[in-house]
């Protein structure tokens, strides 16, 4: 039990700091992340905030995980629902301020990729499932042998165009984040000597078979 409240908390610090990071990165205020340009083009069409948007869009990555061949965790779960629940936590309190200045802009920016790499280590390395962007980012990996680095890129670049034609704000960060992020996520992997398909995670058909067990239902 010790050992899943370890997990729990390590879980909850990552889903709070990939919040903070994407709400740095927004809050540049030179362009969105190339997801949040889809979120945000999200709000334009459903009329929901930025965290809401996150939420619906994660619903509809999962799905495609599990038709990819990745299994759900509970932390699966809790990151589709809380990383959108700390955003709009942090933004609608106006927690980080909004700057209207270059130079500070490309520092929050750096800043909010660098805690991005670090939430990543902590939620990911909890083994509990990894979040749906991220789970995509595994399942490619996996199933192509590329780089951390290649297939991070590659869905930020495609999450960015669909998103530019929904009418997200794209702007010089946006390039920035573009090409920064899977380089910035794979040096934080490597700083951390985190490899994550040497994670093992606990999925929630695992502990479904074990309740059913336990009660006699198998």
């Amino acid at each position: 039990m010790s050992r899943l409240v370890q997990k729990l908390i390590r879980l909850f610090i990552g889903l709070f700091l990939y919040a903070v990071g994407i709400v740095l990165t927004i809050n540049a205020n030179l362009g969105l992340s190339p997801w949040d340009v889809f979120h945000q083009g999200c709000t334009y069409l459903i009329g929901i905030t930025m965290g809401q948007a996150t939420i619906a869009v994660g619903v509809v990555i999962v799905i495609a995980n599990v038709v990819l061949g990745e299994r759900l965790g509970w932390g699966t779960l809790f990151n589709m629902i809380f990383i959108g629940v700390f955003m709009d936590l942090i933004m609608l309190n106006h927690l980080i301020p909004i700057v209207n200045e270059v130079f500070s802009g490309v520092l929050m920016i750096f800043l909010g990729l660098v805690i991005i790499g670090i939430a990543s280590y902590f939620y990911i390395g909890a083994g509990l499932g990894s979040g749906p962007r991220d789970g995509l980012m595994i399942a490619l990996t996996k199933k192509t042998h590329k780089s951390v680095r290649f297939i991070r890129n590659s869905i930020e670049i495609s999450a960015l165009f669909i998103g530019y034609l929904l009418g997200g704000y794209v702007g010089v960060g946006t390039l920035i984040m573009s090409i920064a992020l899977g380089y910035i996520m794979q040096f934080m992997f490597k700083l951390f000597k985190f490899d994550i398909n040497s994670v093992e995670h606990r999925f929630i058909d695992e502990d479904v078979r074990i309740l059913f067990e336990k009660h006699g239902g198998i």
